[in-house]
């Protein structure tokens, strides 16, 4: 929690001090996207039960909160117009296309998971076909050599 904030500060840093320099924000738009990802891990952090830092996290969340309206305004005096609208939309896709990720990663890991069950289950059931075959084999060898059981 504490490295994301720590991007997330440095990356408003530059964001402001870009736009303070006169230039335009698109030029800080590896930085915002660093900003909104920190802040969203933050965000996953707090919702987190029990992560024993709660309070710690509400208050660095808020302040993000203020950064961003801070964000929200140079976005909108400062870049072209609709262009914070149109950030919040990429925003959306961008959290889409997290969770996409994610859900195929959890399906990948599951998917291999279960062939590892498989290998194991076919490894049992090896063992205990051939350890059948070796007890009927056996026991007819026995029966075979000395006539009776």
């Amino acid at each position: 929690m504490i490295a994301e904030l720590a991007i997330a500060n440095a990356a408003f840093a530059v964001i402001k001090e870009t736009i303070n320099n006169g230039g335009d924000i698109l030029a800080a738009g590896q930085h915002i996207f660093g900003y909104f990802n920190s802040k969203a891990k933050i965000q996953k952090e707090l919702n987190k039960k029990g992560s024993g830092n709660e309070l710690e996290e509400f208050f660095a969340l808020e302040a993000l909160k203020q950064e961003e309206e801070e964000l929200k305004e140079m976005m909108i005096y400062s870049g072209r117009a609709g262009m914070w609208d149109e950030w919040l939309q990429f925003q959306v896709e961008a959290r889409r296309s997290r969770e996409r990720d994610a859900a195929q990663e959890r399906a990948k890991k599951l998917k291999f998971k279960r062939k590892i069950q498989d290998v194991v289950n076919i490894v049992m059931a090896v063992l205990l076909v051939s350890t059948g075959l070796f007890a009927v084999v056996g026991l007819a060898w026995a029966i075979y050599t000395k006539g009776q059981f």
